[in-house]
């Protein structure tokens, strides 16, 4: 089966060495330089919304125009890893275990990050302006009513699937998408954010972090975790961090 991997970045950066994995340069109306990679602003697109939606120009892009069985996302610093303390390139996810994996998933994802000290309602109050999120929870609800048990489930839980990372059959993912850019578009009339500082001008990419994990518990999406790494960053603290906080949350 076709698969390809894309890789959202805004920067030239090191790639894996493995042919699915295809860099996808996001908000490319905005950057002048040519990295030389795929752009999220050819064919049907909303790159011009990237600086609002960041990585989901390259989410719209790939529901959009690839024609993959079977498509990721990943960041140009994050990455799925076979393993745990393994974060060199080489040790991304191959076709073989994607497909393997797949016959018995739905789809990859992130494991579980966990909030600790707040559910996912609170914890957004506390980082954004909580409302927006009533705004997307009530056009949600508006369209899909039939999604008020997970979203009221999804929202008092302290753990939830992050980074807008996943790895799916296209056809899922066009269902997801064809869900989530509905509620947003609409959301988009609804809300003022032209104050907003460039933190949260992000407000849509995160808002759909919250609105994935409301989507994957009211499909019942059969999911595998598998780690992921901030190449950036210190393993042994990224999963020192993770694992105090989950014994803090006690696994919700």
């Amino acid at each position: 089966m076709d698969i390809i991997i894309y890789i959202a970045t805004h920067k030239k950066t090191n790639l894996p060495s493995n042919k699915i994995y295809k860099p996808i340069q996001v908000g490319a109306n905005d950057i002048k330089e040519d990295f030389g990679y795929l752009k999220d602003n050819i064919g049907d697109n909303i790159s011009n919304k990237n600086k609002n939606y960041c990585e989901l120009t390259a989410l719209y892009w790939i529901w959009k125009n690839s024609n993959a069985e079977i498509v990721g996302l990943v960041h140009y610093r994050r990455y799925f890893f076979k393993g745990m303390l393994k974060k060199n390139l080489k040790n991304v996810l191959n076709e073989q275990y994607i497909l393997k994996t797949l016959n018995n998933y739905d789809c990859i994802l992130p494991k579980k990050t966990y909030i600790a000290k707040y559910t996912l309602e609170e914890q957004y109050s506390k980082l954004h302006n909580i409302n927006d999120l009533k705004m997307c929870e009530k056009i949600m609800l508006e369209k899909y009513p039939d999604y008020e048990v997970a979203l009221k489930n999804v929202m008092s839980k302290k753990s939830f699937y992050a980074f807008n990372m996943f790895i799916m059959p296209k056809k899922l993912l066009n269902r997801y998408l064809e869900w989530l850019f509905d509620i947003l578009f609409e959301l988009e009339t609804r809300i003022k954010i032209t104050n907003y500082n460039s933190y949260n001008s992000r407000v849509y990419g995160f808002l759909s972090e919250r609105l994935f994990n409301v989507w994957l518990e009211k499909n019942n999406i059969k999911i595998k975790e598998e780690q992921v790494y901030n190449i950036e960053e210190n393993v042994i603290k990224q999963d020192i961090t993770s694992l105090i906080k989950r014994i803090y949350c006690k696994g919700r």
